[in-house]
């Protein structure tokens, strides 16, 4: 089931970048016009959809540390212990 549900995502990967982007401007959009910005605590919550964009470029950079540490170290060659 769950393989079914991969096979189809990867197969339309440009449908779901899009929607993904589409949420993200969704996300945005809401932030901008539904949430209050006068109890802010600093200057950068009185941006519209910064913590929107906080979040997608944390997610972003979490991702690529830890790739980079995964092929640091935790990736190994096959024959590390033959040796």
């Amino acid at each position: 089931m769950i393989v079914k549900l991969i096979d189809f995502l990867r197969d339309r990967l440009t449908l779901v970048v899009r929607s993904c982007y589409v949420l993200l401007a969704l996300v945005v959009l809401t932030d901008m016009l539904f949430v209050s910005k006068e109890h802010a605590h600093t200057a950068l919550e009185r941006i519209p959809g910064f913590w929107s964009i906080f979040g997608f470029v944390a997610c972003i950079l979490i991702i690529v540390f830890s790739k980079w540490f995964g092929h640091m170290g935790i990736m190994t060659r096959e024959d590390y212990y033959d040796k």
